[in-house]
């Protein structure tokens, strides 16, 4: 299974991820940030599940970040470019 099916399947199984990747993401927006780094959100999403929150811990893989990046930038594409993006290794071959 290639990476961006995993963290799909991930991702369905994690909805509360994505909504905290919105919620820090839209509070740097309404801070004034014009663009930001994907990995600072996830880290922001890590300390708050691992040190503010009660219950099982649970990792975000490294290669889920730029997929939440494209999935935030896909439903709010007036923020297209607020994450600096690179193509993927899936992405170049489609062309080809």
């Amino acid at each position: 299974m290639d990476t961006k099916r995993k963290w799909w399947a991930w991702h369905k199984e994690n909805p509360h991820v994505y909504d905290l990747f919105k919620r820090f993401t839209m509070q740097a927006i309404n801070r004034g940030h014009k663009k930001l780094s994907a990995w600072l959100i996830v880290n922001r999403i890590r300390w708050e599940t691992s040190i503010e929150t009660k219950g099982d811990d649970f990792k975000i893989s490294n290669d889920f970040i730029a997929y939440y990046a494209r999935l935030f930038m896909h439903k709010y594409p007036e923020y297209q470019g607020f994450f600096r993006t690179k193509t993927l290794k899936s992405e170049r071959y489609q062309d080809e």
